[in-house]
């Protein structure tokens, strides 16, 4: 049975959304997910603050390695966020899931993203269904 760490590891390596962004998998176990994000540049909006959908898009991916880390694949049915504080240019961003209910097949994790300050900059949720298939092929058993 692969662990929520291999589980990970394999979506990582195909994430290449994530892989672009610089997002680091801190850490991840069962229902839970933590990544950061370093506020470059290129991630400001117009006002020169972090683009929230860049702040929106680490939470997402934290919700997803976190509800993931079953070895079920998952997808996210609704997500929505609270921007509370500005990101702003070098910034690192910490993005913490945490599983709240898992009924049947569909799951809901609040999503905390904090900066180096551990200030919070944003609460996010996410409602997740889980579908046919998994991350990594169970093999079987002879």
């Amino acid at each position: 049975m692969a662990t929520p760490i291999e589980v990970a590891e394999s979506m990582y390596s195909r994430d290449r959304a994530s892989q672009w962004l610089g997002l680091k998998l801190i850490e991840v176990r069962t229902g839970f997910a933590r990544m950061s994000m370093e506020v470059k540049p290129h991630m400001a909006n117009g006002h020169d603050l972090g683009h929230g959908g860049l702040t929106f898009a680490l939470a997402d991916s934290t919700f997803a390695f976190a509800c993931n880390s079953y070895n079920i694949n998952a997808v996210a049915a609704a997500c929505s966020i609270e921007f509370l504080a500005p990101a702003r240019v070098g910034d690192v961003l910490t993005a913490t899931a945490q599983e709240q209910a898992l009924v049947g097949r569909n799951s809901v994790y609040d999503v905390r993203i904090t900066n180096q300050r551990d200030e919070v900059v944003a609460l996010f949720r996410g409602k997740s269904t889980q579908i046919r298939g998994s991350v990594i092929a169970e093999t079987e058993k002879p």
